[in-house]
């Protein structure tokens, strides 16, 4: 036979409290969660916490900030503060900036609407500098302008004023020599090229059926390994003379508001600017340089000047 093993368990009595207080022991058998916190001060804490969610991230890419499609800018939906600063930035870039007015305004120009512009030059009172960098801020987003690399203490700022905003700027600076474009260069040259290498390699396949026949357009790539200045070149370049001429005054900046463009502002803050620009002196359309358009800009530079051979500088020409 197998030996009998018995086991015995022996419980023992739970450890009383080492004060001995009678509300100890109460206390001791309660439930942790709904004892109350305390804090030093001496103030219960018994608050519940918010487990409320306010985004659902499933993906999306624009889940922290959100970029407007009119404006550019990034703001955080539903945060009121940055809902806030869009709308007004936004209303700002699409209507033009609050102006009420300035005392002693240097108005160099008037239309019969009531519309004016004003120039603004360096040495003036902050409030003015304030106003005048509240739309630069404008301006550099909208040209791509580093922070702090649209303006000098040579610059000249002018203001297209209406309806107690500002829709228009234009910054001016003197320079000493410019370079003419090449008329029908660059763009024009590539476009032609791509329309005749396209229309040039398009080749017709015909796929038949019995009594039913496809036909299909096959377009072959172009190679731009050949770096003939022919065959590959950059749509957007502008392709100027070498030989430097005379130049005294440099557009290098013109912005205006997107619900106002079409309407001549760009040619009337040019206009104002020529007369004033030297005191005493009206400049020519010759006598004047853009900074490097872009392709909005180019356009405006031929049709202010009625040819394609404007003049362009740099900043080494300044």
């Amino acid at each position: 036979m197998q030996p009998k093993i018995s086991v015995f368990f022996k419980r023992h009595a739970r450890p009383d409290s080492s004060s001995g207080d009678g509300a100890d022991k109460e206390g001791a058998g309660a439930p942790e969660a709904k004892r109350p916190k305390s804090c030093a001060d001496g103030k219960v804490l018994n608050k519940k916490r918010n487990y409320a969610q306010f985004h659902l991230e499933l993906g999306q890419p624009d889940f922290l900030l959100h970029m407007c499609s009119v404006c550019g800018m990034m703001y955080a939906r539903g945060n009121d503060d940055d809902e806030k600063v869009h709308r007004a930035y936004h209303k700002s870039y699409f209507e033009g900036v609050p102006f009420k007015g300035w005392r002693n305004e240097t108005v160099v120009a008037r239309s019969e609407g009531g519309d004016r512009i004003i120039l603004v030059a360096d040495g003036n009172s902050c409030a003015r500098n304030s106003k005048v960098q509240e739309v630069i801020k404008v301006v550099q987003k909208e040209l791509g302008f580093g922070e702090g690399q649209l303006l000098h203490k040579l610059c000249k700022v002018y203001l297209f004023i209406s309806s107690q905003r500002i829709v228009g700027c234009l910054v001016a600076e003197p320079i000493k020599t410019a370079h003419k474009v090449i008329p029908g260069s660059a763009e024009e040259k590539c476009s032609d090229l791509s329309v005749d290498k396209i229309e040039s390699s398009k080749t017709n396949h015909t796929l038949e059926f019995g009594e039913i026949s496809f036909k299909r357009e096959v377009l072959k790539r172009h190679d731009h390994s050949d770096k003939n200045k022919e065959e590959y070149c950059d749509p957007g370049a502008i392709i100027c003379q070498e030989e430097a001429v005379p130049a005294l005054c440099g557009f290098r900046a013109i912005w205006v508001v997107p619900s106002r463009r079409r309407k001549r502002i760009g040619s009337q803050l040019m206009d104002a600017a020529r007369k004033s620009f030297l005191e005493g002196e009206a400049l020519c359309i010759s006598q004047c340089a853009f900074s490097p358009p872009t392709s909005s800009g180019k356009a405006l530079a031929r049709s202010y000047c009625k040819t394609g051979a404007f003049l362009v500088y740099k900043d080494q020409d300044a």
